[in-house]
């Protein structure tokens, strides 16, 4: 095996760091790495994919596909050593290994008020930014001929370009455990997840909110259905419209959407029975009410002294499409207001807790954009600072002290990640050449 080892990262790169850490590793490959400029960004700055050995049969990595989700490019970093330092996984399995650093650089450049650390659930979530759900460049909301990003038509020029028969999508959760949603299955993976996550202290989340009414192949693997009605509240909320996950289908490519948690929650991984599910749906779908309103009187109050604040819209983007869901989030939780046509499904106390900590998420990142657009102001004419940090902090408290959730090192999260993506390589590697392997029916955007 040879080594091109890189110096140890022990907390999320930037935008810069990642271009040039990968340009190190190509310098010091002699060959065996190149790095190459795929595409731009809408400020103009380049996405960058590094590929790793010379085989025919290409993998796609692609990270930070959302802004807000950084520990992909660590993940990237330590597979291409890996990779360049085990030639089984390149000359070996005929592959080359396609790493897309990062394709959102310009969402990621936006928080990076927090990656550097300290890493506190304050600090995270009062620097955090996700743009609105029409500029994250995953989504195919108009198809792919109607992709409006520079970096979504990049993606799909390279998923065309390298017809891949494995793509991993690298994903971060802020708070919760460890899962991993794929377009078709891939048995055995779903032991080595849960290896994975064991050997590294990482919660597997065994009823997310993202998976809820989707089908489960094991323990924290679940199988992206087909897509729901085209509308904007149903895409922010569940699977809704097509998507850079399954465009490459026609290639025959299997997607593995791999979710590591920042901060980690042991009550996602209790699969047991919950003493009162109506009464936990009931706190959960109040709370989330009674925070939407208390934010929308804040943004009411706040919205008219936003003219001429920089950036001012892009903020207020993802503020509006988180309040536009959260009424009919509450009423589907609410076991007094839920449709009878759709019903919740069977909920254990791991989705109990997944469905608390999405409720909160939803109110203490709309918290944390409102804070960013009062302070952008320069001022804060309407007093909204004070009230917005008592809640701030509350929801952090809440998650800390309630949820227990505890700070996961950042290599750890990275090393993880790296695991299950080798995993799946190796298993979609040793199915792609069977005969339905390109047959199964198309599947959709996953809304986190």
């Amino acid at each position: 095996m040879r080594r091109c080892a890189l110096p140890p990262l022990h907390r999320y790169p930037t935008v810069d760091e990642l271009a040039a850490r990968a340009a190190a590793l190509a310098v010091r490959s002699s060959g065996d790495v190149r790095l190459r400029r795929v595409g731009v960004s809408r400020a103009g700055t380049p996405l960058w994919l590094l590929s790793v050995g010379r085989g025919a049969r290409q993998a796609l990595v692609v990270a930070g596909p959302h802004a807000n989700e950084p520990v992909g490019g660590a993940t990237v970093l330590r597979l291409a050593e890996r990779v360049l330092a085990d030639p089984r996984l390149t000359a070996g399995a005929d592959a080359t290994w396609n790493l897309l650093l990062c394709l959102d650089p310009d969402g990621l450049r936006r928080n990076e008020g927090w990656l550097n650390g300290p890493y506190t659930l304050g600090r995270h979530f009062r620097h955090f930014f996700r743009p609105g759900f029409l500029e994250q460049p995953e989504w195919l909301p108009d198809g792919a001929d109607g992709a409006a990003l520079p970096e979504t038509r990049a993606l799909l020029r390279l998923q065309d370009e390298l017809k891949p028969f494995f793509q991993c999508s690298l994903h971060g959760v802020d708070v919760g455990g460890a899962f991993v949603e794929l377009t078709r299955d891939l048995p055995g993976l779903c032991r080595r997840v849960a290896h994975a996550a064991a050997r590294l202290g990482i919660p597997l989340e065994l009823g997310p909110y993202d998976t809820l009414y989707w089908p489960r192949l094991g323990p924290a693997v679940y199988r992206i259905p087909p897509p729901c009605p085209r509308d904007l509240a149903a895409a922010i909320t569940e699977a809704a419209v097509e998507s850079t996950w399954y465009h490459p289908q026609r290639h025959g490519t299997v997607t593995a959407v791999v979710e590591a948690p920042m901060w980690g929650v042991a009550a996602v991984a209790d699969g047991s029975a919950p003493a009162d599910r109506d009464g936990a749906l009931r706190t959960v779908s109040h709370a989330l009410r009674r925070d939407a309103r208390v934010l929308e009187g804040i943004l009411a109050r706040v919205r008219p002294h936003l003219e001429g604040v920089p950036d001012a819209a892009r903020l207020l983007a993802p503020v509006d499409d988180y309040l536009l869901v959260c009424p009919g989030l509450a009423d589907a939780w609410d076991p007094d207001t839920a449709d009878p046509l759709r019903p919740l499904p069977p909920l254990s106390t791991a989705h109990l807790t997944a469905l608390r900590i999405a409720g909160g998420r939803i109110a203490v990142r709309t918290a944390g954009l409102l804070h960013q657009l009062v302070t952008g102001a320069g001022r804060d004419p309407a007093g909204a600072l004070p009230e917005l940090d008592a809640l701030i902090d509350g929801w952090c408290a809440g998650y800390r002290d309630d949820c227990g959730a505890r700070w996961i090192p950042v290599a750890r999260q990275a090393e993880y990640q790296a695991r299950v993506v080798l995993a799946a390589f190796h298993l979609a590697g040793a199915r792609s050449g069977e005969s339905d392997w390109g047959s199964q029916p198309v599947v959709p955007m996953h809304r986190e």
